[in-house]
């Protein structure tokens, strides 16, 4: 028997997500069937974009009380009757936050040396080439359609998203303004290549900050955050200008959202906005991730990951994400170092 513990949703947060929230779960797994693998996950993700499914249908149903918690994964195959998958094989998939799992194979893969290896870590699988990266991908090719010499403008950039659709906006040779809610945030963005930073937590005047960032105005904003930011930025769009929505971290939290206010520019400048679920270009992962990997291993494209070891640390790890204190795109260590 392998014992298996996993964090379930005990009641549907209110506000910020609490520790009473979720419900810490061990017992023994059966041992294995024909066709079935036992796996011991290594790695997990916590995703501000699952916030929303915690209290309410989403972009997929809410999660069910009682269920667990459920994120992409990184594990090792310990035991295998799956001719699929042999013992020791590195694979990935929606493995949630748990120890181990014992599953037939459906949507679980097993990683690809050929991609994951050298400055491709495995933990890429669930970040950078994950969800995360793929939303940068095709939040900015397919819906912003940046062309050079425009300016696209990032919020929550020094997420992974953010890093990820700024870092593209400068192979597209566009002029890249990110923003973050620190100095040490806002130096990695310049060091990573983003033209200006601004800090929203000092700046004052967000309206104003992006005017002088941006004198002649923003051709694309790549929207993570929503609210306060969402409008100042409109207020800084040009003729023809795209929003791209890929999440509204400032809105998950709390019961009565903002929403937009500035709706005249979406006349005056004819401005488009358009949200995105990444799944819905599932086909095209494949394509995205090895056009990912390439920029990584030809120097044009960096990351950055935020390990928190222990399973038992996940909620907090979660909670942090919506109070400032991520930096990068942060993982779970399952195992404590």
């Amino acid at each position: 028997m392998t014992t298996h513990r996993r964090w379930t949703l005990a009641r549907r947060p209110q506000g910020l997500p609490q520790a009473d929230d979720f419900r810490l779960e061990e017992y023994d797994l059966p041992e294995i069937r024909d066709g079935s693998v036992l796996v011991r996950v290594d790695f997990i993700s916590v995703d501000p974009g699952m916030r929303s499914r915690l209290s309410a249908d989403s972009y997929a149903p809410a999660l069910s009380l009682g269920a667990t918690v459920e994120s992409a994964g990184i594990g090792t195959v310990l035991a295998s009757r799956n001719p699929k998958f042999e013992e020791g094989a590195k694979v990935w998939g929606g493995f949630g936050w748990q120890s181990h799992f014992v599953s037939e194979g459906r949507g679980m893969q097993v990683l690809d040396p050929a991609i994951y290896c050298g400055p491709v870590h495995e933990t890429c699988a669930i970040g950078v080439l994950g969800i995360p990266g793929l939303t940068a991908y095709f939040g900015l090719s397919d819906l912003g359609k940046p062309k050079e010499g425009e300016t696209v403008l990032v919020s929550s950039a020094a997420g992974t998203v953010g890093a990820t659709a700024g870092q593209m906006a400068k192979i597209e040779h566009c002029t890249a303004i990110g923003i973050a809610g620190s100095d040490a945030k806002c130096a990695y963005l310049r060091e990573i290549g983003f033209d200006h930073a601004i800090n929203y937590k000092t700046a004052g005047d967000l309206i104003a900050a992006l005017k002088q960032a941006a004198p002649k105005g923003i051709d694309i904003y790549f929207d993570n955050v929503g609210g306060e930011t969402l409008d100042a930025a409109i207020l800084n769009m040009r003729k023809n200008g795209r929003i791209v929505v890929s999440g509204q971290i400032a809105e998950y939290n709390t019961t009565n959202p903002r929403g937009i206010r500035q709706t005249l520019p979406f006349i005056t400048q004819r401005l488009k906005m358009e949200g995105l679920v990444v799944y819905d270009y599932s086909a095209k992962f494949n394509e995205a991730r090895a056009q990912l990997a390439h920029w990584i291993r030809h120097g044009k494209l960096s990351f950055r990951e935020e390990i928190v070891d222990g399973l038992e640390n996940a909620p907090n790890a979660f909670r942090g994400l919506f109070t400032g204190e991520a930096f990068g795109r942060r993982l779970v260590r399952v195992a404590s170092a």
